[in-house]
């Protein structure tokens, strides 16, 4: 569904992707794990359009992507979910949604406000409230539901476990997993390891702007040496 061919990505002069490429197949749930300044959330915007890559290749659903504008990546069903959460502060809940609102896609169950309240009720309980007046970890399930109100094919998710409490990473990963079992494609951008092995199928090690390791979760579990260095326990 989703295929990055050694991109090389740069803000201004320094270089920030060094030939890096990840795969996503259709209903997988892949995470990027590194250290905070591994290179996770520019291959996220990379592929997004965010940032435009000088060299390689996106692909996504059989379409080049690469150098387009994001709006193009999001009509053809990626959805993206940044680090830093970008809510409407002065909306609510349900006009945030509204904001993420695009059309069904052939062959997929449509998301609506309701099934969302069902998927994240902590929401449902504060639709009317202000975006401004969540917690972040709410604001982050809100992040979230908006963008699935774009009724997207594969989701790029930024770091959804940063700066949030214990009780709302559980419930988020709870949420990721029903999210999997719809059949969703997701790419997961993490430090928190045990947060990503939890939903996750395979993994990629990044550092230095690198892919390091790939391989599946189980395969990441039995190599000591490589958590250690590379990731953060």
């Amino acid at each position: 569904m989703l295929e990055v061919s050694d991109i090389h990505s740069f803000y201004g002069g320094a270089h920030i992707l060094h030939g890096l490429s990840v795969t996503v197949g259709e209903g997988e749930v892949v995470a990027l794990l590194g250290r905070n300044g591994a290179g996770k959330s520019t291959t996220m915007k990379s592929i997004m359009g965010l940032v435009r890559p000088r060299s390689g290749e996106v692909r996504f659903c059989g379409q080049a992507i690469t150098r387009k504008p994001p709006y193009i990546a999001a009509r053809l069903g990626l959805g993206y979910v940044p680090e830093d959460r970008r809510i409407f502060t002065d909306l609510t809940i349900l006009e945030n949604l509204e904001v993420g609102r695009q059309k069904p896609r052939e062959g997929q169950r449509q998301w609506t406000a309701e099934r969302l309240f069902e998927l994240f009720p902590n929401l449902a309980e504060r639709r009317h409230a202000l975006g401004g007046a969540m917690s972040g970890g709410e604001q982050q399930m809100l992040t979230i539901a908006r963008t699935l109100m774009g009724n997207p094919k594969l989701v790029l998710l930024d770091e959804p476990s940063e700066g949030i409490s214990p009780l709302i990473v559980e419930q988020m990963a709870f949420a990721i997993a029903k999210l999997k079992q719809e059949g969703l494609s997701i790419l997961l951008s993490e430090q928190n390891v045990h947060f990503a092995k939890l939903i996750s199928d395979r993994a990629y090690i990044v550092q230095g702007g690198r892919v390091e390791f790939q391989g599946t979760i189980a395969e990441l579990e039995q190599d000591a040496a490589l958590q250690q260095e590379y990731l953060v326990l």
